[in-house]
């Protein structure tokens, strides 16, 4: 089959590789007939290569038709239509007990003391085989997949797989008190769906910050006001300004760890990037920091006793806090890996009524053939041609 596979720092390409078959009694293997690029996706392409190898496949939101299932498996057949959790879990340990699928005890990475495995995702997180080819074979498909409505566009559910279970889980974390406000850092795709599923939740006002236009465009065409932080000289005072004096009652960073801003971060990324996989591997274990710009603003900016929600992803391990304000102000920080089951039972209702009250079909602005991959990942990256959201097509 065609795949897409990691050989280096922004090198990917799409190759051949051996057809995925069934290896244990609860897979199943499925026909991709969409795959999308992740903001995530960009963290192996630029800083997280000490933790890949030469030909791993990449991806973690597909969907498509199951092919085939093991014996285990009796809740799916050949022909199904399915989106596919990034998160591998398997349902019924004491952490899928407590809908904590992230941290699926059965799936674990406990080598390297990660959570659940992830599909396409590193050693980290269990050097799965990715989605970003023609098959997949899915782990724990007696409990993982989900299924969904045989007509339909792909993108109507594609976004299941993590981004839209990620915006979902970031409200919810965020906490907004009805009537209140909610600040959004960051309009890429997650960062648009939370600002759709605020307002859908009841939020009374929703604002969204970036600094490209075509997505803080996006954002306002949904009923979101937006501010270009480009033109600010003091975002978090501005925000403040804006709520009362007082700032929003709840802020979600969807940015995460390659914020704009955050020279010295940004430097520490790119010396780590030099060194040789193992030294670079153990200076990030033990010392690696993050770009920080935009957290840091999401902390000063929230009211007093407000809420800090985290769904960008972050990796170091000595990143600088600025915790006196924290502690003295009462803000409250949640954050981690989308447990995507937990809420695919409130959003699946959403995405099959009509008038698409989450605006999924206005997303997407690139789909182009897997082949393409590698010119997409650039284009992705350097945020150029308008390009928000790229799904592929196997």
């Amino acid at each position: 089959m065609r795949a897409l596979t990691w050989h280096g720092k922004r090198d990917v390409r799409v190759e051949t590789v051996p057809d995925p078959k069934i290896e244990e009694p609860t897979d199943a293997v499925v026909r991709i007939t969409s795959t999308a690029i992740c903001g995530s996706d960009l963290h192996l392409y630029e800083v997280l290569g000490p933790y890949l190898k030469p030909g791993d496949v990449l991806g973690h939101e597909p969907m498509g038709i199951v092919e085939e299932v093991g014996p285990g498996v009796t809740r799916l057949r050949p022909g199904d239509r399915v989106v596919v959790p990034f998160n591998i879990a398997c349902g019924s340990c004491w952490m899928c007990e407590r809908q904590l699928y992230a941290q699926c005890e059965t799936t674990q990475v406990r080598a390297e003391g990660k959570g659940a495995a992830l599909f396409g995702y590193t050693s980290l997180y269990g050097s799965v085989p990715g989605g970003q080819a023609e098959y997949l074979r899915v782990p724990q498909a007696q409990f993982g997949p989900i299924k969904v409505p045989a007509d339909g566009p792909d993108e109507r559910y594609l976004y299941l797989s993590d981004i839209l279970p990620t915006a979902w889980q970031a409200v919810r974390y965020a906490d907004v008190p009805p009537g209140g406000t909610l600040a959004v850092f960051g309009l890429g795709p997650v960062g648009q769906f939370c600002t759709r599923i605020g307002r859908h939740l009841g939020a009374d006002r929703v604002i969204g910050l970036d600094l490209v236009p075509e997505r803080l465009e996006m954002a306002r065409r949904h009923g979101v006001e937006v501010l270009d932080v480009s033109e600010l000289d003091d975002v978090p005072g501005t925000l403040v300004d804006l709520v009362g004096g007082r700032g929003p009652d709840a802020v979600i960073d969807a940015v995460g760890m390659e914020a704009h801003g955050s020279p010295t971060g940004k430097l520490a990324q790119a010396a780590a990037g030099l060194l040789p996989d193992r030294l670079a591997q153990s200076l990030i274990d033990r010392a690696g920091v993050d770009r920080l710009s935009v957290l840091h603003a999401a902390v000063k900016a929230v009211r007093r006793g407000g809420t800090v929600s985290i769904s960008g992803v972050y990796g170091g391990e000595q990143d600088p806090m600025p915790m006196m304000e924290l502690f003295d102000r009462g803000v409250q920080l949640r954050m981690g890996q989308c447990h995507v089951r937990r809420w695919t039972d409130e959003i699946l209702p959403l995405l099959t009524a009509d008038g698409d009250p989450l605006g999924v079909q206005d997303l997407r602005t690139h789909r182009v053939p897997l082949d393409e991959a590698p010119q997409a990942y650039r284009m992705f990256q350097e945020k150029a041609d308008g390009c928000v959201k790229v799904v592929l097509a196997p």
